[in-house]
């Protein structure tokens, strides 16, 4: 059957024979996992000009007050947005978030058909370094996609991390393109670059032993999904589809987006009217699955050049809507689901509500569109330090600040000012150290989620996604440069003790020295190792805590990768205000976790290093461990630790740390004062 697509016509495959079914399989797997990989490739990409907007925000949070009248380096959203740098910000935020919804809808796909989602695939990440290959001056290829070179608009585009620019619209135009405006641009090219493009279901001389390295290049995303759609829809001689044939409903399926429950800190769907993940109840009906699917697809192609999954119409009588219906965000619930506070800690208007919902009626490429007309008035962080400005207090404080009601345990804004432009002085040192703190803070993302779509128990690493923004962000308002994401940050060595923060080394080897790279992380879940807590936001030393591990898994070489099946937080923001505990205590947990002293992996804080600005958000009495060894098991000892609200992170994980070099008939000493670098950074979220 013969189906007319953008005035193109797709052949529907029907009575094929059970004999291609192996190399079908192949196909649609590899396909899928293209899906999952490119819309991993738009996120860093994304972060990182979203963050090379100048701007500075507030870290606010309910009932509590003790950041008021401080300013933080990095631009945020704005539910009020009144300059074209704030509305600049909101559109492109607005696009991010959809990404990472975009690759849960992948991810969700792809495990349903048996296909685990690689989340360090080896066309984007060095696999032993976990620096990202496929940005950089000289690149030209989207991944999967269509190398711009073969474009008359777009073939001068650099596939690199840069400010926010003509150059970084048009690609991120190129990326968002609508099928009519990609086959037209082919059509003026000669035939041999046509027929690398949109190819035809099922792929020509596909068999069963090829992999996601072999794949056609398909012109656009909306086209990769028309044939992953396409594949999902062949019929066999037995009268099954291949989506009957693969479809698993106990499938481990994760949703951070439409997750809903009362006192969960995300009580409302995001998205009420189009399902986000599969359930168990998907495989009682042969139709019931398949719709889902399809509807998932059309969400992630709606939401990005503006059209639906064209064959499923006509295969299953599927009536779609489009942007401007059902695949909308919900108002009332994005309001409910991220509120904001000010400075004193009262209700305010939801900035993320306002920038992701306030756009929502435009596609991806009509909301770069719009961008391209705010850029004349955005300034960047790199416009910024060329016209030769530098860091003050008054940049880092507003209205409401009070240097005599200022918490005196936290650096003042003229040190962090001072640290900020020291930072920069020591360019050459310091630009590389912040480029891998940034590439740890993302695999502190990719590697749990290898985990994540693996056990049902986990949770999405939130605070990894707030904390790679802080550090992306830092990286642009110290230097005025992006980071490089290229960095490897090496691997750990699994003989080793290593230690969360400046000068707590338990053998007393470090002096004062901050962590070492291959650990810097920014969620528990991406602690993965012992004594490797952080910033300390309080988490339940006991296992009823959230299913954290000590079991054998914990004790793995943590090159692995492997992450303990709890995570932080509650919220897929990266809004520099939001406010994400990183996995707060439940109410009845009777001892935590003390900073740097964690029992193992995902037990400790988040952030290393621990900001010298970070202060706890809540009372109650830490245990600490000493650790025997090699193999450093750890061992409790001694009166639980006492810790208040507004104490400082750094001075309770010191103390901490003295109880546990006492315990070993050593003395801590004077803790060291704060590096620039833990100076500079802002608490984490």
């Amino acid at each position: 059957m013969e189906i007319p697509v953008l005035g193109n016509s797709i052949t529907l495959v029907d009575d094929r024979s059970l004999d291609c079914l192996a190399s079908d399989t192949s196909a649609v797997r590899a396909i899928v996992q293209a899906a999952v990989s490119v819309e991993l490739f738009t996120i860093p990409l994304y972060m990182t000009t979203l963050y090379s907007i100048q701007g500075t925000h507030q870290i606010n949070s309910k009932q509590l007050d003790y950041y008021q009248g401080r300013q933080w380096p990095g631009a945020s959203a704005s539910a009020r947005p009144a300059t074209d740098n704030q509305r600049a910000f909101n559109l492109i935020f607005s696009v991010f978030i959809q990404e990472m919804l975009h690759l849960q809808m992948a991810a969700n796909l792809a495990n349903a058909i048996g296909e685990q989602p690689d989340f360090t695939p080896a066309a984007l990440v060095d696999k032993t370094g976990l620096g990202w290959r496929c940005y950089g001056p000289q690149h030209s290829v989207l991944p999967h996609i269509i190398d711009l070179k073969d474009t008359d608009t777009y073939r001068h585009v650099r596939v690199n991390l840069e400010a926010l620019n003509d150059n970084q619209i048009a690609l991120f135009r190129a990326i968002e393109q609508p099928e009519a405006d990609a086959r037209a641009e082919l059509a003026r090219q000669p035939p041999s670059v046509q027929e690398k493009y949109f190819p035809t279901v099922p792929f020509s001389g596909w068999t069963a032993d090829k992999g996601v390295n072999d794949l056609p290049m398909f012109g656009t995303i909306g086209w990769m999904y028309e044939c992953l759609a396409q594949y999902i829809s062949i019929e066999y001689q037995d009268g099954e589809t291949l989506w009957q044939k693969l479809f698993r409903a106990d499938s481990v399926q994760q949703d951070m987006f439409n997750s809903h429950a009362q006192g969960s800190g995300h009580p409302m769907m995001e998205f009420p009217h189009f399902d986000t993940r599969f359930t168990a109840e998907d495989g009682l009906g042969v139709d019931t699955s398949f719709n889902k699917a399809i509807d998932m697809m059309s969400a992630i192609t709606d939401q990005g050049e503006g059209s639906d999954i064209g064959i499923a119409r006509y295969r299953r009588g599927l009536q779609l809507q489009v942007v401007q219906g059902k695949y909308r965000e919900d108002f009332a619930a994005l309001k409910v689901d991220y509120p904001s506070y000010t400075g004193s800690g009262d209700p305010a208007p939801s900035a993320d509500a306002h920038a992701r919902h306030d756009s929502s009626a435009l596609t991806h490429f009509e909301r770069f569109t719009a961008l391209a007309l705010l850029l004349p008035g955005v300034e960047t962080w790199e416009q910024w330090h060329q016209r030769g400005n530098s860091w003050s207090a008054s940049l880092l404080t507003n209205a409401d600040y009070n240097p005599a009601t200022a918490p005196a345990n936290i650096p003042a804004p003229d040190a962090v000012a001072g640290a900020l432009n020291r930072l920069k002085q020591d360019q050459t040192t310091m630009w590389p150290v912040l480029s891998k703190v940034s590439v740890g803070a993302i695999a502190g993302i990719t590697t749990v989620l290898n985990d994540y779509w693996q056990h049902p128990g986990m949770d999405f690493p939130y605070p990894s996604m707030v904390g790679s923004g802080d550090r992306i962000s830092l990286c642009w308002a110290v230097f005025g440069m992006a980071p490089d994401l290229s960095l490897d940050i090496g691997q750990r060595d699994p003989g080793t003790l290593y230690h969360a923060c400046q000068g707590m080394s338990l053998d007393g080897s470090s002096g004062d020295s901050c962590a070492a790279i291959e650990i810097y992380h920014t969620c528990r879940g991406s602690n993965s190792c012992r004594a490797e807590g952080g910033c300390g936001f309080v988490q339940c030393d006991s296992d009823s805590g959230g299913g954290h591990s000590c079991s054998a898994l914990a004790h793995r070489a943590p090159a692995t990768g492997q992450a303990a099946q709890a995570m932080c937080g509650r919220s897929p923001t990266v809004d520099k205000g939001a406010q994400v505990l990183c996995g707060g205590p439940s109410p009845d947990a009777d001892l935590y976790s003390a900073p740097g002293d964690n029992k193992c992996k995902s037990f400790g804080g988040c952030a290393v290093p621990i900001s010298a600005s970070q202060m706890f958000p809540k009372d109650g009495q830490m245990q600490l461990y000493d650790f025997a060894g090699p193999p450093y098991q750890s061992e409790p000892f001694g009166e639980p630790l006492d810790f208040a609200v507004g104490e400082s992170v750094y001075d309770k994980a010191w103390q901490a740390y003295g109880e546990v070099m006492a315990q070993r008939g050593k003395t801590a000493g004077e803790p060291p004062a704060p590096t620039d670098l833990r100076l500079a950074l802002p608490p984490s979220t």
